[in-house]
């Protein structure tokens, strides 16, 4: 039985239809983008003018290319003098730290890596786990630590905060805890806490430059407009991508790698951000 013109012509419109929202989302979800960002602050000590550093976020057990070639291959070419991981490597809903070790293993190569949790770690129940494998690849873990980097004799202050979810209730909203790991004494500082929505606490501490994710961009990306939701930010959250600034502070947003809840991204790329330093 043969089709009529008019269905035919509806079925293949259909089909073509299909077949190119299956690329878009594809595209979407797999090709990721490099943003660059110059950062300037006076404090920044003349030894770390032009210091690159690569920010990771929300992996979420996603996969760039067998064992994460893909991405590491970006990662490569880069060439980050440090890389900075704020959380979410790993997704509770499905959790495979294998995955994230590629990465990791990969990229502890180029580039020492610091890294804090996100809430996906707490609520995995193997936080311990993947702990002790990141310290044994080499990666500096510091949940509620910090750490001095020193280059040509002088120094800036890496400091990291564990996320909320693994304080039970008895967390540093307060800001006690950070400001007993920010002190003021000059240094140049730079603070990994895996939530942006906080940012009012972090800019009323002694940061300067703080890293987040979690927002993952917004999920869905309106042109001209922003992101349509993010945890704890509902509907048309303010702080989703980019670089932002309170008081003497700025934090930089990932918009992200992979996907949890929600599986899709649209206008909405994986992203690595790139920040330059200088004084």
């Amino acid at each position: 039985m043969q089709l009529k013109p008019k269905r035919k012509n509806l079925l293949i419109v259909i089909a073509l239809t299909i077949v190119a929202l299956f690329a878009f989302f594809t595209y979407q979800n797999n090709a990721i983008t490099i943003s660059e960002i110059n950062y300037k602050n006076d404090k920044v000590p003349e030894a770390f003018n032009g210091y690159k550093i690569l920010h990771i976020s929300d992996l979420h057990n996603k996969e760039f290319g067998d064992k994460q070639s893909s991405i590491l291959a970006k990662i490569k070419k880069i060439n980050p003098d440090v890389i900075v991981i704020t959380g979410d490597l790993i997704d509770s809903n499905r959790t495979n730290i294998d995955v994230s070790l590629d990465l990791i293993n990969g990229a502890i190569d180029v580039a020492p890596i610091y890294y804090v949790s996100g809430n996906h770690e707490e609520h995995s129940g193997i936080y311990n786990q993947l702990k002790s494998r990141l310290e044994e690849a080499g990666v500096i873990v510091l949940d509620n630590k910090k750490t001095e980097v020193i280059k040509d004799d002088q120094s800036t202050e890496i400091i990291g905060l564990s996320d909320i979810a693994f304080n039970n209730g008895n967390n540093w909203l307060n800001g006690d805890l950070l400001n007993t790991l920010v002190e003021k004494n000059g240094t140049f500082k730079i603070l990994l806490s895996h939530r942006p929505e906080l940012f009012e606490i972090y800019s009323n501490s002694n940061a300067d430059l703080v890293f987040s994710g979690h927002a993952h961009g917004g999920q869905v990306r309106i042109p001209f407009v922003g992101g349509l939701i993010a945890p704890e930010q509902g509907f048309f959250p303010e702080l989703t991508e980019g670089i932002h600034t309170s008081n003497d502070t700025s934090i930089v947003i990932s918009r992200g790698l992979g996907n949890s809840v929600v599986p899709v991204r649209i206008f909405n790329r994986p992203e690595l951000i790139v920040v330059t330093l200088s004084n």
